[in-house]
């Protein structure tokens, strides 16, 4: 079989096929004549050769498939109107958070989400094909561990979890998740109110600042009054302030004589105390 013949057959059958076709069953088709690099090839040759038309030959998680391109959607949907399901946001949430930390459990989901996940949440994701439980982790109670499957790519039209959109950075457990909202939290401070010191420097710093302040009242105060003070009476508050002046050729005061009292005499009881008695016998 030449080359133009086997590219003809898996056109065909990828057309014909309900669901993707992977690599094992299209080397059936040629009854293993054809390795897996020739078939490789010949697929690389029909992406190109659809190239301009409204369909499009794509490799997903599970196989080749043909599928109308994004552009002509709105078109298609004028044939075919149908309203897509809607899922919560819990249950986008906890899919996201499957797809990007897989495996996970309920547990791990929850200390994420800050929430609990209800059971049917899982399940409604389980029921649709994009979730399974893979193993248990070895913990108590060994729950069960979540990833996405191959259904959950297809319906996104991806081949491998490599090709998820980016986000920024990798998701943050619970832990990073808090110290990320601390520092994203504003503050509840003012600009004057951030800048105020710590507690331990609080009371020093305002002790100095508030003697600093008290001295310069008193300081303009002073100023203030001593502009004010008049020459003359500035002359006499300096003349009272002055020590008197002594003159070496004046005679010292002598302080007046005063007569003794008889109470300075030894011999004159006060007259408080009564006399001695006398003799009257001789």
């Amino acid at each position: 079989m030449n080359t133009s013949e086997a590219k003809r057959v898996l056109e065909t059958a990828l057309i014909c096929a309900d669901k993707p076709l992977p690599l094992r069953e299209m080397r059936v088709l040629f009854d293993d004549q054809l390795g897996a690099d020739t078939i490789r090839v010949l697929l690389d040759e029909l992406v190109r050769d659809w190239e301009p038309r409204g369909v499009e030959l794509v490799a997903l998680a599970s196989g080749w498939r043909f599928q109308s391109r994004p552009e002509m959607r709105e078109y298609l949907d004028r044939l075919h109107p149908e309203k897509p399901p809607k899922y919560s946001r819990a249950a986008l949430e906890t899919l996201a958070i499957v797809a990007y930390r897989q495996p996970v459990t309920r547990g791990d989901i929850e200390d994420i989400r800050g929430v609990t996940v209800s059971s049917q949440i899982v399940k409604q994701l389980e029921d649709r094909g994009w979730i399974e439980a893979i193993g248990y982790r070895e913990a108590p109670g060994r729950p069960a561990l979540y990833a996405t499957t191959r259904q959950f790519l297809d319906d996104l039209g991806l081949a491998s979890l490599d090709q998820l959109p980016p986000i920024e950075g990798q998701v943050p457990d619970a832990a990073q998740l808090a110290g990320l909202a601390a520092e994203q939290q504003p503050s509840l401070l003012g600009e004057a109110q951030g800048a105020l010191p710590l507690d331990g420097d609080a009371p020093a710093e305002a002790a100095a600042n508030d003697a600093a302040a008290a001295d310069e009242p008193a300081d303009a105060a002073a100023a203030q009054a001593a502009a004010e003070v008049p020459a003359d009476a500035a002359a006499a508050q300096a003349t009272a302030e002055a020590p008197p002046e002594i003159d070496p050729g004046a005679e010292p005061e002598v302080a007046p004589d005063t007569p003794p009292s008889p109470h300075d005499d030894p011999a004159v009881p006060p007259p408080d105390e009564p006399l001695p008695p006398t003799d009257v016998s001789a």
